[in-house]
């Protein structure tokens, strides 16, 4: 299996024109979904001013077991989708978007994606939201990332029961965060599936529109 196999895999976009975006949003699907599939939830999250990257990965998946099993059983995937959005951002610095004008989110395995890439390389981006996600790796695995926050917003939400996301996990992602100067949003959604929610979409288009308001 090639190394780097996310690197050339399509990207959808949405939302505003690049040239008439103050914001870019980095939007990342599920396990066994498309970048197709997240334009809906773009379309969604969508204000004037905003610009959206759906990057699509290889096979339709970023990592093939477990987000909360040994990092080696990932590889070489975790890796590679790490450093699809590391080129993503670098492509969009060198046109012109600071990093504070990019946002990082997704759903399931692409939230642990973003929140994962997000713990690994702290810095003021315009925000991170992550749709039923926590960090990858096991629970119990030593986690001591470099970098603060500087209170960048971060909306963590999910269910109390969600099968595939348990959700101390989404908790300690949410203390995680916090100790490392975020300003979090953790909501818990009693019963629901995994799913995404319009209180969620509601509380990450908020988000969108208070970075738009600060880069004015």
């Amino acid at each position: 299996m090639l190394a780097d196999i996310h690197q050339d895999q399509i990207i959808l976009r949405a939302g505003s024109k690049p040239d008439e975006a103050n914001l870019t949003v980095i939007l990342l699907h599920g396990r066994g979904a498309t970048a197709e599939s997240m334009l809906s939830i773009a379309n969604a999250l969508a204000l004037p001013g905003v610009h959206f990257l759906l990057p699509q990965a290889a096979f339709n998946r970023w990592y093939p077991n477990t987000a909360f099993g040994p990092l080696k059983a990932n590889e070489p995937d975790l890796t590679s989708a790490l450093n699809r959005i590391s080129t993503l951002i670098d492509e969009l610095n060198d046109q012109g978007f600071a990093t504070r004008q990019i946002a990082i989110g997704g759903f399931s395995q692409g939230a642990c994606l973003a929140s994962e890439y997000v713990a690994r390389n702290a810095k003021r981006y315009a925000g991170l939201f992550a749709f039923s996600g926590a960090l990858i790796g096991p629970p119990d695995m030593e986690r001591d990332y470099p970098g603060t926050f500087d209170q960048m917003p971060i909306f963590i939400g999910g269910s109390n029961v969600d099968p595939w996301v348990r959700h101390d996990l989404m908790e300690d992602a949410a203390a995680l965060f916090t100790n490392m100067g975020a300003k979090v949003d953790f909501r818990t959604y009693p019963d629901m599936a995994h799913t995404i929610n319009q209180d969620e979409i509601d509380a990450v288009k908020s988000m969108f529109g208070k970075s738009l308001s600060e880069l004015d």
